[in-house]
Formats: structure tokens, sequence, C-alpha cells
């Protein structure tokens, strides 16, 4: 490991960061109520971390590049911002762990599935947006989670190679684009998944104030990243 030192640090947001996946999924099921069409909350709940591009055929057969797709896309945005973004909070140490690594000499770049305007708030809302050296959304990918494109953009704006950096995220598309993107991931229970999802994860804890007081027990060792 010593020719490949960590460096940089990868977050999801939504669901590691924010307490919000309960309301993404509340926001997906109104946006398609309000277009008739009849969607089962839990099985929304279990997409949430993945693109809306792969949820929505998934679940209603709609592709979102079609015109009621992208009405109702465009629907889902306009609920989350209005009815549950104002409301989110953070997650305990959410803030404090960004600002931990970054004592520690690590870039932290979010990786996030997000549409750019949402992140942004996302972020403020975390306590992190002034902390991160940099964020890649569902706009600065072709292909959303759990391909690995997000992760590779990330990759680009913290200027780290796969060895060197470490996904930290909640759900399994997360696990799954990471590992697609040779990078090693640290799973978070608080976005509601169980360890037997979050299979593949190198690590697992409770959420980002377990992680802030174990840090080097964790992979990050207390050694600070490379210069």
């Amino acid at each position: 490991m010593e020719s490949h030192r960590l460096r940089a640090v990868l977050f999801d947001v939504d669901g590691t960061l924010v307490d919000s996946n309960d309301a993404h999924a509340r926001a997906w099921v109104a946006a398609f109520a309000d277009y008739g069409i009849a969607v089962d909350f839990v099985q929304v709940r279990r997409r949430i971390g993945m693109g809306g591009d792969k949820l929505m055929p998934e679940l209603s057969g709609v592709g979102e590049e079609s015109a009621q797709g992208a009405a109702i896309a465009k629907r889902r945005s306009e609920i989350f911002a209005e009815e549950f973004l104002p409301y989110l909070r953070p997650f305990p140490g959410a803030g404090d762990l960004v600002a931990e690594l970054k004592a520690r000499g690590y870039t932290v770049v979010a990786a996030s599935s997000a549409k750019q305007d949402e992140l942004h708030p996302l972020l403020a809302i975390a306590g992190a947006n002034l902390l991160m050296d940099g964020s890649t959304s569902s706009d600065d990918a072709d292909n959303s989670k759990p391909d690995p494109d997000i992760i590779h953009a990330a990759l680009k704006r913290a200027h780290a190679s796969p060895a060197e950096a470490v996904m930290i995220g909640d759900t399994p598309y997360d696990i799954e684009a990471a590992s697609r993107a040779g990078v090693a991931i640290i799973a978070f229970r608080c976005g509601g998944w169980a360890d037997d999802d979050l299979r593949g994860a190198t690590a697992i804890y409770d959420g980002p104030w377990d992680l802030l007081v174990k840090l080097d027990g964790s992979l990050f060792g207390g050694v600070k990243g490379a210069d």
C-alpha cells in the first residue's frame, strides 16, 4: 500500500451525511401519483441511491427520457424541494467527520447521484458545503449509480487514482459503483440498509458519528493523507 497511499475520500451524501432517503422515496411516490401511477413506498425506498433514470423504469416501466418520464422527474424535484428539503437534518457528526478528514490531509469530494441543484443545499445541511474540495452529481455522469461513472468523475476532481481513494456510502448501489471503479468503500447503516445488503464494503459503521470516534482504527488508521 506504500506506493498507493490513501489521499482522497469520496462521500455519498443522501443517507450518508443527510437523513434524506425516506424523503426522496416519498417524493417519488407523490410524483408518480400525480401522473396516475401507483408505486409502493417500500419498493421505491429500496431503490433510493440509484439514479432516477434507473429507478423510474424499474418501478413503472416509464423511461426518464420519455415526455411522461421527464414530467414525473420534474415533479419529483419540485415536491422534494418544496415539501421535504427544508426539513431535512444531517446525521450526527456529518460535518465533523468531513472536517476531521480534511484536517488529516485528505482531499474530500462529494460523489452523489443527486441533481446538481439539490446537491448544494444537501451539502449545506450536512455542514460540508464549505469543506468539500469538489463535488460531482448526476449531471457529471452519463450513467448513474450503480454504474461507476460518478466515481470516475469524483476521482478526477480529487486528482486521485482508484487505489488512492476510499468511498463512503450507505447503499448497495454505492458499493457496486465503487467496486466497479476499483475503489474501496466504507458503508454506513444510517441509510437504512442491513449489513447483508452492504456486503462488499471494506467496513461498516453506524454512521458519521461512529466512524468519527473510530477513525484511528479504520482504513484511515490515524495517518494523514498524502500531500
